[in-house]
């Protein structure tokens, strides 16, 4: 058994121990969310246009991650639509960051890697890049919306006569709540996955500046960014939505 399958096996364990049914619904939806990333990969190796992919592909995330995870239609409708919205204005603001930045492609650090092979793949690196650092805040994205939209139905659900002013106020409390560790899970998360590369640059006595100007650190540190700055976006939206939705409850039973 190699360590990968072990360690995915502790997870779904865990998850059905905690979670129950619901843990493991979301352990399906994770694995779903890896295939259809895969998916979205072959594709685009394929010449598929990668905005194409990036649109299918993160509807079809969204909508997995976000109603897999919860049973209550309101809470989860809500949070995709919001979620939607959220995106959709990440992308734009995506394209100008990046087109601005300029990072995509590869660093010199990847130089080794790729001695003797061929970086003419026929596809606009640019607009991979725009892909993958869409795909990358959705995650960020869906569990805000479905933190607040929770919150706000449970407190629809006791005071289903509330004003919609105070449902903002309310929804906006709950986002201070989350953003702060949400801020500290994306940077550490980073943080963690480029230690390696931080002891390197410590190594070869990198400047602060080097450092700030280097392709590899700002694609991630603009991916990071944006995560957070959809997770700002998502909870007011979220908010929003629920105000505009908050009578239509939509009955599971037949």
């Amino acid at each position: 058994m190699s360590t990968i399958t072990a360690l995915g096996l502790v997870l779904l364990l865990l998850m059905v121990l905690v979670g129950g049914k619901q843990g493991w619904s979301a352990f399906v939806s994770l694995l779903l969310n890896f295939g259809f990333l895969y998916f979205a990969i072959v594709l685009i190796a394929f010449h598929v246009p990668p905005l194409f992919v990036t649109a299918v592909t993160g509807v079809v995330i969204l909508a997995i991650t976000i109603f897999m995870g919860e049973d209550d239609l309101r809470t989860t409708v809500t949070a995709f639509y919001a979620s939607l919205i959220v995106t959709a204005v990440l992308v734009a603001l995506i394209f100008f960051i990046e087109h601005w930045a300029m990072v995509q492609g590869f660093g010199t650090e990847d130089s080794d890697d790729l001695e003797g092979m061929s970086i003419l793949i026929g596809i606009s690196y640019f607009k991979v890049l725009i892909t993958a650092t869409t795909l990358s805040t959705l995650g960020a994205i869906a569990e805000a919306s479905m933190a607040v939209s929770a919150g706000l139905t449970e407190i629809l659900t006791k005071h289903p006569d509330v004003e919609n002013r105070q449902l903002m106020t309310s929804g906006m409390s709950i986002g201070h709540q989350i953003i702060g560790t949400t801020l500290n899970t994306l940077f550490f998360g980073f943080f963690g996955g480029f230690l390696a590369l931080f002891i390197w640059f410590a190594g070869l006595h990198y400047s602060l500046g080097t450092i700030m100007n280097n392709k590899i650190f700002v694609s991630e540190m603009i991916d990071i960014m944006i995560s957070f700055v959809g997770v700002l976006l998502a909870v007011p939206t979220t908010a929003w939505m629920m105000t505009k939705r908050r009578n239509k409850v939509i009955s599971t039973k037949e």
